[in-house]
């Protein structure tokens, strides 16, 4: 894949979400998908109030159409690709429905833990089962050796929890304007730069899909943001996150990549123990970026560092498989 195919696909992903969003956004306030705000959370949330939600499929519909497109008509449009996109909307359709819920009956809970975990785990096993049918490698990769532990049938448990797990994880993230569309790009960028190292242009072009899908999200996303992705956008990209690691198998290289996600998370696991354990917590509030509001960060500069120390991990990863 040249550097030209590559500005190529960021740039049309990045107009169709451009073009998309002044449409959207309208329809979603129209239609009233306004978010509703955890009374428990930051005081200063509560003016977000009523903005647009369900934003997600605004980078969806463009990440689905440039990889559909480009991919067809570079002839790399590959299993692989059907697979990804199976889980991009497969995950986003369980989103759609979560926040569907949640603006048709005002409340800020949507599907039930239960019922969003049974759709993760049907949609990975689908993913699973549609990759047995090529020459899929059920190994896991050991970052930064040549090292690999073959999983065999057990892959499948694993692929679940991976799958499950960072959508999971994205989700949590996305608590500040911007905060999952800027680290996710970014991630994003780092796997489709190690997928053009393995020479897997399918599925370097839906990295980079959903870095100029995101990018153009971006502008109306940041802080003040316009619209939010809502579950629709950050479980979608979270289970696609995943899986794209699978794919180019660096699957644990993810905890590095997407540390950011992996911080929140345990933040959020952290403090549910410690207060059950001890009747304490740990953090003002979670997810952490939370505690750094409550802490007297503004929501910029929480978004900015830890946009920064995106940058800086995926580096490092990059850094590390482009020496191996």
């Amino acid at each position: 894949m040249t550097i030209a195919t590559i500005v190529t696909i960021l740039a049309i992903s990045f107009i169709v979400s451009v073009i998309l969003a002044p449409v959207f956004i309208p329809l979603l306030r129209r239609l009233k998908f306004g978010q509703s705000i955890r009374e428990e959370g930051p005081q200063s949330h509560m003016k977000k109030a009523g903005t647009p939600t369900m934003g997600g499929i605004i980078f969806l519909i463009s990440i689905i159409a440039t990889t559909v497109i480009v991919g067809n008509i570079s002839d790399i449009f590959t299993t692989q690709s059907v697979v990804i996109i199976l889980v991009l909307a497969g995950f986003g359709l369980i989103g759609f429905l979560d926040d569907g819920i949640k603006v048709i009956f005002k409340r800020n809970l949507g599907l039930t833990s239960l019922q969003k975990l049974i759709g993760q785990i049907i949609i990975s096993i689908a993913a699973f089962l549609l990759l047995r049918l090529g020459s899929f490698d059920t190994s896991i990769s050991v970052p930064f050796t040549e090292w690999s532990i073959d999983l065999g049938i057990l892959y499948v448990g694993f692929l679940i929890f991976w799958l499950v797990g960072f959508s999971n994880a994205v989700n949590l993230t996305d608590g500040l304007d911007g905060l999952v569309a800027g680290t996710a790009s970014i991630a994003f960028t780092a796997f489709g730069v190690i997928a053009l190292f393995n020479e897997q242009a399918d599925v370097a072009l839906f990295t980079f899909a959903v870095t100029g899908a995101l990018l153009g999200f971006l502008i109306f996303n940041a802080n003040p943001a316009k619209v939010f992705m809502g579950d629709t956008g950050s479980l979608a990209l979270g289970g696609a996150l995943a899986l794209v690691s699978v794919l180019v198998k660096a699957e644990l290289l993810l905890l590095l990549i997407g540390l950011v996600f992996v911080i929140e998370t345990l933040s959020v696991i952290l403090q549910v123990a410690s207060f059950k354990l001890r009747g304490k917590r740990i953090f003002k509030m979670s997810p952490i970026h939370h505690h750094f509001e409550l802490s007297g960060w503004s929501e910029r500069k929480v978004v900015g560092v830890f946009w920064s120390t995106a940058v800086v991990v995926a580096l490092i990863a990059v850094v590390s498989e482009a020496l191996l």
